[in-house]
């Protein structure tokens, strides 16, 4: 059959209600780094709490920047070898035009840009929670530069960037399963591997400080994440996008109650932190599969990732690896389950006609995801710890062992998270003791 021939007046229009829609998704995508220091911070305890939010924090500053300069380019440049991206008109963002459309998309090239920014900040700060309380905020810094520029930018390129060996390959990842939370949880623990378990770990008590954050944090997270996964279908005019929008919320519920039941039977009771937890677990299951599955699915995927990722969270006490926040447990866990499900519970009804073993589709969409997931976490795992280690052994990764146990708060960042003197106010310095002889001129002064 000869190829058909597109007119121009068949050519996209620019679209004022899909672009609206996707900024509208980016701010949300944007609010999910915020979301995730606070469930971060409340996840901690109180001497580490600041250092927690800076961590998510700072990851909005320096990946803003490095997307900007080369980092759009990279992942979504013109392919090269199928393994990297790179189109000059893209460095500094300065050769597109404002109303330059998307590739086959009804929405401006610097709104699709915008979008996939806030995926590449959330995805390093995700790596933060499995390190607290024990890494220099300097180094982490140049962790969050290199990896993104080094991982981040190549991965999002094979799995999202037009000629990426995944996306050829036919890898399924609607929002984000392999380059998000797959590579972000083998990074994670490529990077405790080389740095050691926290001083304590195992034997102090290191409970949550605050879990009326970490419940805050999980609420922005899940409401954020409607943006992050409806939003990767680009536009809102067949109603996949409904479809990934409505699978977010029945797969996160399923994971939630999941979990609940799990901790129920194992521990004998229902936990809060079990519960955002759980929510973080199908949204991350979801995000990956969300678009191929129907909403009986969505359940399945929910509720199996919520009781295999609380089974996971343990592993780190069986085999001795310190992961602070279970971001292995949870997000890698999960990212793998909800890509792998795709090849049992993709319909062929939803983003395209790719049906899974449950669906008459046999096992070659399964095979397909295996190749996209392990590729990904062997990537990731290898090239997050080569990093680390390069950067213990120049400037150093980790702070002192006496700042450890002091907090890193103090140490790295001059303040605390809360202030129980009932003063307040002022500067971030204000704390510090008056000088003697400031001291003597404020009695003379009350006298």
């Amino acid at each position: 059959m000869a190829p058909a021939i597109t007119l121009a007046a068949d050519a996209p229009t620019l679209s004022a209600a899909n672009t609206g829609f996707m900024l509208i998704c980016s701010a949300l995508v944007m609010l999910m780094t915020p979301g995730l220091a606070f469930f971060y911070g409340g996840m901690v305890r109180v001497k580490s709490t600041l250092n927690m939010l800076m961590m998510s924090f700072i990851s909005l500053g320096i990946v803003t920047i490095l997307w900007v300069l080369y980092g759009f380019s990279m992942a979504f440049g013109t392919d090269s070898g199928s393994v990297i991206g790179w189109s000059s008109d893209y460095v500094g963002l300065s050769g597109i035009g404002l109303t330059q459309l998307w590739d086959g998309y009804t929405i401006p090239i610097y709104v699709f840009a915008v979008f996939q920014l806030m995926f590449a900040i959330i995805t390093p700060a995700l790596i933060s929670g499995a390190l607290a309380d024990r890494v220099k905020f300097s180094a982490w810094a140049l962790f969050v530069a290199l990896w993104a520029t080094v991982v981040y930018f190549p991965v999002a390129h094979w799995v999202w960037g037009a000629g990426g060996w995944a996306f050829e390959l036919g890898v399924i990842d609607f929002a984000g399963g392999t380059a998000v939370h797959i590579n972000a949880g083998a990074a994670a623990l490529g990077v405790i591997l080389v740095i050691g378990k926290r001083v304590g770990f195992k034997k102090d008590p290191m409970r949550p400080h605050s879990l009326p954050l970490v419940m805050l944090g999980a609420g922005l997270l899940w409401f954020g994440w409607f943006g992050f996964n409806a939003g990767s279908w680009l536009g809102n005019d067949d109603g996949v996008g409904a479809l990934m929008f409505i699978n977010t919320q029945v797969a996160t519920a399923a994971a939630v109650l999941a979990w609940l039941a799990y901790e129920k039977i194992r521990h004998g009771a229902f936990t809060t932190l079990g519960a955002a937890s759980g929510a973080v677990a199908g949204l991350v299951a979801i995000t990956p599969s969300g678009g191929a599955v129907s909403p009986l699915g969505a359940i399945a995927v929910g509720a199996i990732a919520g009781v295999l990722c609380a089974m996971a969270v343990g592993l780190k006490y069986k085999f001795g690896y310190d992961d602070s926040l279970d971001v292995v447990g949870v997000h890698l866990v999960g990212g793998v389950v909800g890509s792998l499900l795709i090849g049992f519970f993709a319909t062929g009804g939803g983003q395209s006609d790719v049906a899974g073993l449950f669906y008459g589709g046999g096992l070659d969409q399964f095979w397909k995801q295996c190749a996209g997931v392990f590729a990904v976490l062997g990537y990731s795992l290898v090239a997050s710890a080569v990093l680390a280690f390069l950067i213990d052994k120049t400037i150093g990764m980790r702070v002192s062992e006496d700042d450890e146990v002091a907090g890193i708060d103090q140490a790295e960042h001059a303040e605390t998270a809360y202030d129980f003197s009932g003063g307040g106010g002022g500067s971030a310095f204000s704390a510090a003791p008056a000088a003697p002889a400031q001291e003597a001129k404020a009695k003379k002064v009350d006298a």
